[in-house]
């Protein structure tokens, strides 16, 4: 099963983890511009990583 991540480099925390069968690239990237734009105004690293689980 393959999740996308999404980390800030700042303060060194998993943010959310999302399940690619169920949120594309474009509805994750929406989640970060609305839940996690808190990170981004106060000038934050906020990256997505792919994690896959056997």
């Amino acid at each position: 099963m393959e999740f996308k991540e999404v980390y800030c480099s700042n303060c060194k925390k998993v943010l959310g983890k999302y399940n690619t069968k169920f949120y594309s690239e474009d509805k994750i990237g929406e989640l970060v511009n609305t839940t996690h734009s808190a990170h981004t105004r106060n000038g934050h690293q906020v990256h997505i990583r792919i994690l896959e689980k056997n």
